[in-house]
């Protein structure tokens, strides 16, 4: 998974909660992600992009 911006990602389908962490040491919890965003991302050929585009200010989330 190349990306500039993420450093990695664990989607849990049981709870819906996609867990990001990024190369500047930040980590977010993601809930209620749908199985097929995840995927998405997963197969994304830009993982950044596709993180600004269907994850970032769409679902709500906690720091750390």
């Amino acid at each position: 998974m190349p990306s500039s911006v993420i450093r990695g990602w664990h989607y849990d389908a049981t709870t819906r909660t996609l867990d990001m962490r990024f190369v500047s040491g930040r980590r977010y919890r993601y809930r209620e992600v749908p199985p097929e965003v995840a995927q998405g991302l997963a197969e994304a050929p830009s993982k950044g992009i596709y993180f600004n585009r269907r994850i970032r200010d769409r679902y709500a989330f906690v720091e750390g």
